[in-house]
């Protein structure tokens, strides 16, 4: 989910980017890279004094981006394979090793719930998860060059139930936005509900969005990628 003081993701090739706040980020495994001047990101809102931030449309199309970013980088694979029932997005787990039992089961979650997209992990993957501490908290972000990682922010999954934040964050890869004033019941209300909602499970409207998101979406991002 996003935090209110960034503003989200590089657009893909030729897109305006959007400039990020200054804001310390420590990996504690693994590099982090710096967000470029030009980057941005979607995330799970700030721990503290952040609680009743409700989102903006500029988050929006922060997600949008991200979403179209990873589409970017999976559309060569769809492309030699055609005929596949459902594109295979791929991730790395290597530099978040804290969550690598919540990210299986975001994983879980998320191919149990949709059909025309499946989460893998794999050596070459399209986006990648990691771990650290950021005043910001955990966040989806695009690097503006078809791929994008999650970052999860260590205290913030310690105060909110961290399968949940990390579900969230997927869904951002996935083409979902924050909608923080949402129930419980959506997954993509984030922090909204408070510290007490543990759902880490996207609502049948969400479910269908994105698979009908991979469904229609993909053709124009695999046209953009031949082009």
């Amino acid at each position: 989910m996003k935090h209110p003081k960034s503003a989200l993701a590089a657009a893909l090739a030729a897109a305006a980017l959007v400039a990020v706040p200054t804001a310390t980020a420590t990996a504690t495994t693994g590099p982090v890279t710096a967000r470029a001047a030009h980057a941005g990101h979607t995330g799970y809102a700030g721990s503290s004094g952040y609680s009743g931030y409700a989102g903006s449309p500029q988050e929006a199309k922060d997600s949008k981006a991200f979403f179209d970013a990873v589409m970017r980088s999976v559309a060569a694979k769809r492309a030699a394979n055609p005929g596949a029932a459902a594109v295979t997005v791929t991730y790395s787990l290597t530099s978040a090793p804290n969550f690598r039992s919540q990210i299986a089961r975001s994983t879980q979650i998320w191919n149990s719930s949709v059909s025309n997209v499946k989460l893998q992990e794999g050596r070459t993957s399209d986006f990648t998860y990691r771990q650290g501490n950021d005043s910001r908290g955990s966040y989806a972000s695009t690097d503006g060059h078809g791929r994008g990682y999650i970052f999860l922010d260590l205290k913030q999954t310690q105060e909110y139930d961290a399968t949940r934040v990390v579900a969230h964050e997927t869904g951002h890869v996935l083409g979902l936005p924050d909608h923080y004033t949402g129930p419980c019941s959506e997954l993509m209300s984030g922090h909204g509900p408070g510290t007490s909602c543990t759902n880490a499970q996207p609502d049948s409207r969400e479910r269908a969005r994105v698979d009908q998101l991979w469904r229609n979406g993909f053709a124009p991002a695999a046209a953009r990628a031949a082009s």
